[in-house]
């Protein structure tokens, strides 16, 4: 009996057959309209002194940094090939033999490479405290996040390894396996799936882990720091929260999803022949986890800068918009019981 579940064959990664015009992209788009009003509720609730074109270009300017990092970091750590090296303007170009094929290949930790730059170069240059624009993104990302993963497993991509329980799922584009290998047989009979007689190949279950990263590192993720972000002990917290929860998560889901098997694992502590698409050891480590494992390693030395940095304590809510002048007595003292009944609701 098959105990799997098959992949949904009603979800196409086109949105409209026969046209250049993704889901993928699509989702990215929601994520970057998501994380936007998310972002813009703080700064109303805050009465965080930045303007609308100010906001609107913070974000432009970091979703372009985004891009560029995520882009660039795929093409030096991910790709076997020597191509964009010899061809460099390939990187950002989205044709391959005359056909639109989009940006094939992003990775996140070069997105969050450049989308930090984003924030450090636009808040020196708009004299805005880096420490705060930071923690609003930090309560603002992850949710879009989730959208992003929603569309890799719609593309039915980055598939986890072989599962035999009720969690797997048997993805159309995911590698076939070898019969000749006894892990593989027996994998398929734990699976309750019939090899066929002279069948060379077979497609096993998968663990479907871009719903397991949409869950913990998008949802659960931004839940976590979402109540948080009015409790914070200091300006930056969240900054350091995030880095060490999404650290925390994909290094544990890493060991569900399968590594690219060009890369391997780049720390193996414990010698195997299995393929990465098999179980593995626990001591052996992913591209993703040895980068997941510098980002908690940086959150939390975040932490501990940042509550020794000057002026570290969090302000709840801005008095104005002016950058937090009033202009008399009476205008302060309004100010003041104004912030004093928003930090009361905020709580």
């Amino acid at each position: 009996m098959l105990i799997s579940i098959p992949f949904p064959s009603w979800l196409s990664p086109e949105i409209i057959p026969g046209l250049p015009i993704r889901w993928y992209g699509l989702m990215y788009i929601v994520a970057f309209g998501v994380a936007f009003l998310l972002y813009r509720k703080q700064v109303l609730e805050r009465h965080f002194p930045i303007s609308d074109d100010d906001l609107t270009g913070l974000f432009l300017w970091g979703i372009f940094a985004l891009v560029v990092g995520a882009r660039i970091f795929a093409t030096l750590v991910y790709e076997p090939s020597d191509v964009y090296r010899r061809q460099p303007w390939l990187i950002f170009w989205p044709f391959r033999e005359g056909t639109f094929t989009g940006l094939q290949g992003m990775s996140y930790h070069g997105g969050v490479i450049g989308g930090i730059t984003a924030i450090l170069v636009y808040s020196k240059l708009k004299r805005f405290d880096y420490r705060e624009t930071g923690d609003m993104f930090a309560a603002s990302i992850p949710l879009g996040y989730t959208f992003g993963r929603l569309g890799n497993f719609i593309n039915g991509e980055l598939w986890g390894r072989v599962c035999t329980g009720p969690l797997g799922m048997v993805f159309p584009q995911a590698d076939r396996l070898s019969t000749a290998e006894p892990w593989v047989q027996e994998a398929a009979a734990k699976a309750g799936i019939v090899i066929p007689d002279q069948a060379a190949w077979v497609n096993l279950p998968r663990y479907p882990s871009q719903l397991y990263e949409a869950l913990f590192e998008g949802v659960i993720l931004w839940l976590i720091i979402w109540l948080l972000r009015n409790r914070k002990p200091f300006k930056g917290f969240l900054i350091g929260i995030y880095g060490i929860g999404y650290g925390l998560f994909r290094f544990v889901i890493e060991y569900f999803r399968e590594p690219d098997a060009y890369l391997g694992y780049r720390i193996q502590l414990v010698a195997s022949t299995l393929p990465p698409a098999a179980a593995h050891d626990l001591l052996n480590f992913s591209t993703g986890q040895v980068f997941s494992f510098v980002m908690v390693v940086l959150g939390i030395l975040w932490l501990i800068i940042a509550s020794q940095l000057p002026n570290h304590k969090p302000v709840w809510v801005y008095l104005n918009s002016s950058r937090n002048t009033a202009s008399s007595a009476a205008e302060r003292k309004a100010a003041q019981k104004s912030r004093r009944k928003l930090r009361k609701k905020l709580r």
